[in-house]
């Protein structure tokens, strides 16, 4: 049986590994080890961060609509029962869009939840 030397096997993998881990510090870029391990980190995270991203804007649309509701003289919770009630099907990253670039429509839409609690 013939000998298998994994040479050139070993090299593209290595220089794979050590191309993704470009731009991190110190041994994590430089030895094969360090970086693979690292690498294997960072796509754990790159794959759990995708996820979590999405909750973290809904967090950031919601404060921005309960600081524009306050302004209006309601809470975010009380604005979002009188929308429910009123049966206006908007999403929250339009009321936050709408609360940051046009204060006229959501004090329209501020309007219809006082009037429907």
């Amino acid at each position: 049986m013939t000998r298998v030397k994994r040479g050139m096997t070993r090299h593209a993998r290595h220089k794979k590994i050590l191309k993704l881990a470009k731009g991190y510090r110190a041994s994590n870029s430089k030895l094969y080890r360090v970086a693979n391990e690292q690498v294997l980190h960072s796509l754990a995270y790159a794959f759990a961060h995708r996820r979590k991203k999405k909750g973290d804007f809904r967090r950031l649309w919601i404060t921005r609509i309960n600081a524009a509701a306050r302004m209006n003289g309601l809470t975010y919770s009380t604005m979002i029962n009188g929308l429910k009630k009123a049966n206006v099907s908007v999403n929250r990253k339009v009321l936050a869009q709408l609360a940051v670039e046009d204060a006229a429509a959501f004090t329209q839409f501020c309007e219809i939840a006082k009037a429907n609690l």
